[in-house]
């Protein structure tokens, strides 16, 4: 019965983070999945050999538990608020697909870059910007602050909003929570470093798999959404199908080529992360340098894209109930 709902949740969650956001105030449930992670990590550590194989194996038990536990708990109380009233199951799904959402707040989140970019110091850009990348921002100057911010935009696009809605719409709210899971796993344990070299493996390889076909599909709707907010669509289809593959990450590189191209902007290239300077691969000609009013200008294009998306992805869901309903 909760699977017929699922749409009409998935559509009200999304509109509502449209004018909601992300409230300071009210606890976010990823932080309780980042909390398990955290306890899960802690206990398990000491049960494996220090080695390789006990490292992967004591990681790839985490990773189980944590999707497990993340999916099961929704399940379990999403099927007892619609055995006690349709409404209940609705509201509660709704405001949990608000919550898996990110476009309101990856919007302003972003936006306070460009007011302190534009109003304040370059002190106040570089902290403004450190809220959002994991990068080191120390010594970054107004246009590596303005591309970091617009490659954030890019890159989130598909984990913050795309690639949630892609699932909450096959398996509602329950699947978007798993989602979310691996996406949190990958953020804290997926590193290659000495700590998670080994541990953070299974993480990581989920999240690539999950996000292999979402970040592909953002790619495109993003491409599409550049003619509804007047952005380079030839350009940022040119510089996807040449510059998609430029990432250490089988998906990360897909709608930041997009958002290059739309642009007319370079992204990427050599970055510090915990003060180590990694030497990556550029995205994008440098038709033009990058400047403040494209971090508006990429906000555009992620709603455009987004708005896209929920039509794209509602259509393709309400025809699959139509046609079970039918059969």
């Amino acid at each position: 019965m909760m699977w017929r709902w699922t749409l009409l949740a998935v559509v009200l969650g999304f509109i509502i983070d449209l004018f909601a956001g992300d409230p300071r105030w009210l606890y976010h449930p990823v932080r309780l999945i980042g909390n398990g992670i955290s306890l899960g990590e802690k206990l398990l550590r000491p049960l494996f050999p220090k080695n390789r194989a006990g490292e992967r194996a004591a990681g790839t038990v985490l990773v189980i538990l944590v999707v497990g536990i993340s999916a099961a708990v929704p399940f379990a109380l999403l099927w007892a608020a619609y055995h006690i009233h349709t409404a209940l199951g609705v509201a509660l799904e709704t405001f949990w697909c608000y919550q898996l959402l990110a476009t309101r707040s990856l919007k302003d989140e972003s936006m306070k870059v460009a007011d302190a970019l534009e109003h304040g110091t370059i002190e106040d850009a570089r902290y403004a910007v450190s809220m959002i990348v994991g990068r080191d921002t120390e010594s970054l100057d107004a246009q590596g602050v303005t591309k970091a911010a617009v490659e954030t935009v890019a890159e989130n696009a598909s984990d913050g909003i795309i690639a949630p809605l892609f699932y909450m719409m096959i398996g509602g709210a329950v699947l978007g929570f798993a989602y979310k899971a691996v996406n949190t796993l990958d953020s804290m344990i997926g590193y290659k470093n000495d700590r998670y070299q080994y541990f953070g493996t299974a993480g990581a390889k989920l999240d690539d798999a999950v996000n292999y076909i979402p970040a592909r599909l953002s790619a495109w709707l993003m491409i599409a959404a550049c003619a509804l907010c007047g952005l380079d669509r030839k350009q940022a289809k040119k510089i996807y199908l040449r510059d998609r593959h430029n990432h250490a990450s089988p998906n990360s590189a897909h709608t930041e080529a997009v958002m290059a191209g739309a642009l007319g902007v370079r992204l990427a290239g050599p970055a510090w992360y915990f003060g180590k300077l990694h030497d990556k691969p550029t995205i994008g000609d440098d038709i033009r340098p990058i400047e403040t009013q494209d971090i508006a200008r990429a906000n555009r294009l992620l709603y455009s894209t987004a708005a896209l998306s929920l039509l794209c992805f509602a259509l393709v869901r309400a025809a699959v109930q139509i046609l079970c309903a039918a059969v």
